[in-house]
């Protein structure tokens, strides 16, 4: 399976989540999609990329550790983690379709956003 075929997994787990106003820790997730958490966070920057570039709230703020209950370090969708979870939990995730592997695919080619601050992803977003 494709990372972006991964994230595509992962996307209706949060929204359900969203919905619910639940997080969800790295262990749950890897659990629940069959891959260690050490290897979420690559599956997860193709959801964060699609969502700073259509607008959305930072859908991946729901996945937290489960020692702080914060996201990691590579989520660097929003500065204050529990505005940004109130937004993801106010948004209607399930009114609309899950985004298709090739969309989740050219969002992190388009504007990959591990690494990389969420200033500098607004700048390249709105050049480029």
């Amino acid at each position: 399976m494709t990372k972006s075929e991964r994230a595509a997994q992962i996307w209706p787990l949060l929204a359900l989540s969203a919905a619910k106003r639940q997080t969800l820790t790295y262990d749950q997730v890897g659990r629940l999609i069959g891959v260690p958490r050490q290897g979420l966070g690559q599956l997860l920057e193709p959801i964060q990329s699609l969502c700073i570039l259509r607008d959305l709230p930072p859908l991946t703020v729901l996945v937290v550790s489960d020692i702080d209950g914060t996201p990691g370090s590579g989520f660097i969708g929003a500065q204050h983690v529990p505005s940004a979870q109130a937004r993801v939990f106010s948004f209607d995730w399930l009114g609309s379709p899950p985004p298709h592997p090739d969309a989740l695919d050219e969002a992190s080619r388009r504007l990959p956003s591990n690494g990389r601050s969420l200033e500098e992803l607004e700048r390249q977003k709105a050049t480029g």
